[in-house]
């Protein structure tokens, strides 16, 4: 990042780690079903800052949050399968402590050893996390601290979760010298260069269900970008202000007029579907067919960009330099309404083939890919974080990451 810079693990390593215990807070709130984990993505991307602290003979406690227990424990919520699923990743036990700043917890704490690695429980089971009352999250953030002892040290390395002003993200630099991981040191950088200096052409590829979600992010990538290609239920509103009739698609009509000026502002640069998969109503099963974009049929919505749109996002993204997506094209979650992410995700893998840089910006582009069965090593860097991705494109300054600023 520019100036004032973050403050990194070299910067912590290079005062040395041997013997300190090293607080993370790391981003492992994965999805269950049935009580097992169904993607691992987050807990392998956190596995080098861990690895590394442990092999440098730090005493590593980690700390993260799963769902949204509210504030209470929930035994369904608990971090037990993460903490046999990190165990097995990093080749070493992992023990969990059945509280967060507990007595179990400073017990486990106090008996670590040079290498070890522990997990404190569901950092949400504790309501003073989330709290909007400074006082309590300082109040937990001091009990955390206390968990790393005299000459502890925090790592930020969960980039999914730098955008919340909570105990365990923010406040806790406030009790230890805060660095930030090698997760959130490369998301920074890789989603930083996507609007400072993308080398050109640089296309965005931006979807989803709302325009309101990403409205931000739309305005400002599209001064940046050379093209943007807009998909998904968010393409509807756009759809509308083009004065076509989408019919019973999801259109947000309080930003049609938004819509409206930000082609006449940005002309060319963005660019629609030209025709969808229409279906008779929102269902896994529903009759569908293709057809233009002003041509769907009376009560019926579009669920997914067509065939051709496809191809002319293919090609707008072949001679592509720089690549930014967020978002899928359609509800992939439902696979005859999935070719359209499936075909541009794969054209996106195509052009970094080329030797285009490609960013995948979290969330459900992210879990898409995955879905999918497509190859995550396809894309130069898939983030973690949906939200935190999308507020740093726009701009805002996030709390987990003003807290690693030196300077």
């Amino acid at each position: 990042m520019s100036n004032p810079r973050i403050a990194t693990l070299d910067d912590l390593l290079s005062d040395g780690v041997s013997g300190r215990h090293v607080l993370v807070r790391a981003d492992l709130n994965v999805p269950l079903e049935g009580g097992q984990i169904s993607d691992a993505g987050r807990i392998e991307a956190s596995l080098p800052t861990i690895r590394e602290l442990s092999e440098a003979g730090a005493k590593v406690i980690v700390a993260a949050h799963l769902g949204r227990p509210g504030g209470k424990p929930d035994p369904e919520l608990s971090l037990a399968p993460v903490a046999e699923e990190l165990s097995e990743r990093l080749g070493q036990y992992v023990q969990l402590a059945e509280d967060v700043v507990g007595e179990d917890a400073h017990e486990r704490a106090n008996g670590l050893t040079e290498g070890d690695v522990m997990l404190v429980e569901n950092v949400r089971f504790d309501p003073r996390e989330t709290s909007k009352d400074n006082a309590e999250r300082r109040e937990l953030a001091e009990a955390l601290a206390a968990l790393a002892a005299d000459n502890g040290a925090f790592v930020s390395d969960g980039f999914g979760v730098v955008h919340r002003e909570q105990a365990s993200v923010a406040t806790i630099a406030e009790f230890l010298p805060a660095f930030a991981g090698r997760l959130v040191e490369r998301e920074a950088a890789e989603l930083s260069s996507m609007v400072e200096d993308p080398e050109r052409p640089y296309v965005v590829v931006l979807g989803g269900a709302k325009v309101s979600d990403k409205l931000a992010v739309i305005e400002r990538l599209a001064a940046v970008a050379d093209r943007v290609l807009v998909g998904g239920g968010m393409c509807y509103t756009f759809l509308a202000a083009r004065g076509i009739d989408v019919k019973a698609s999801l259109v947000e009509r309080d930003l049609v007029d938004t819509c409206r000026g930000l082609i006449e502002r940005f002309g060319d640069t963005i660019a629609l579907p030209v025709d969808v998969v229409a279906a008779e109503k929102f269902d896994a099963e529903a009759e569908s067919r293709v057809v233009d974009a002003d041509a769907i049929p009376d009560g019926w919505l579009g669920l997914d960009v067509g065939p051709r749109t496809v191809e002319a996002f293919a090609e707008e993204l072949s001679g592509a330099r720089s690549v930014f997506w967020n978002g899928p094209m359609g509800v992939f979650e439902f696979e005859r309404f999935a070719d359209g992410t499936r075909g541009v995700a794969e054209a996106i893998v195509a052009a970094t083939k080329n030797g285009a840089r490609s960013v995948v910006g979290g969330g459900d582009s992210a879990a898409a890919v995955r879905r999918l069965g497509l190859d995550e090593a396809g894309y130069s860097h898939i983030s973690t974080g949906g939200g935190a991705s999308l507020e740093l494109l726009e701009g805002k300054e996030l709390p987990g990451l003003k807290v690693l600023r030196r300077g």
